[in-house]
């Protein structure tokens, strides 16, 4: 098989992801995918709690912002594990969503688990009116759609919801780090504290999210991630997703 017909094939197999990538950065400054990037920054901020409370630290209190902005304050711990887990977290949460939406059954269980851990931290962590709104009604449509859809509607919204991570973060580190590096971020904290220069520290962490982005699309989508066509509802969700096919040799 030629290699214009190896990258065809590749792309008949993946053809609703290549889609829903589209489709995701048509309306990347729109209200509808905002949503999601605000999970994404919530994310951010979660990375840097267990990083804090992975390190021996506590954290005090979360927010977000409807401008995509967040900040988690923390006690104690290991500042520069804290500082470093925002951006690579939130994409390694991503990822891990991404992959498990194509790579296993575990839809539903997936979106149930993201309600609770939602619902968690805006009733002990958020404080303020827009937080504390997202955060209930997040939580709310997650495990009503864990509830009440299928297998394949949940495995939809949580390729979107993994995707716009893999999207965003890179850009976001550029962005913060390198276009507006007089701005304070994580960044400018292991800049200031540990030396270096936030472009460095920006420069970095761009590098390993490309690098991450890479291996989780080549290694991790198998022979074929479409969806089969339909969306069953949730009382025939529970029969089995027809197997994936294994990825073609070379």
């Amino acid at each position: 098989m030629g290699r214009s017909a190896k990258i065809i094939a590749r792309v008949r197999d993946h053809w609703q992801l290549v889609a829903l990538t589209f489709l995701v950065a048509a309306h990347w400054h729109t209200s509808v995918v905002l949503p999601v990037k605000i999970l994404v920054v919530f994310f951010h901020e979660l990375s840097h709690a267990l990083a804090a409370w992975g390190t021996g630290g506590s954290v005090e209190r979360i927010t977000l912002s409807a401008q995509q902005g967040g900040l988690t304050m923390s006690r104690g711990g290991n500042a520069f594990l804290i500082a470093t887990a925002g951006y690579l977290g939130s994409l390694l949460i991503g990822m891990v969503i991404f992959l498990a939406a194509v790579r296993t059954n575990a839809d539903r269980v997936i979106m149930a688990s993201l309600g609770l851990v939602l619902a968690l931290v805006t009733a002990v962590y958020f404080r303020e009116p827009f937080p504390l709104t997202y955060g209930g009604l997040g939580a709310a449509t997650m495990l009503a759609s864990a509830i009440k859809l299928g297998h394949h509607a949940n495995d939809l919204i949580l390729r979107v919801i993994g995707l716009t991570s893999l999207i965003y973060v890179p850009f976001d580190i550029f962005d913060d780090t390198i276009a507006r590096s007089a701005q304070m971020s994580d960044a400018r904290i292991l800049a200031e504290t540990f030396g270096g220069s936030t472009h460095l520290w920006g420069g970095l962490w761009v590098a390993a999210s490309v690098a991450a982005i890479a291996l989780c699309l080549r290694f991790g989508l198998g022979g074929s991630s479409n969806i089969p066509v339909g969306f069953p509802s949730a009382s025939d969700a529970a029969a089995p997703r027809a197997p994936r096919r294994s990825a073609p040799p070379g």
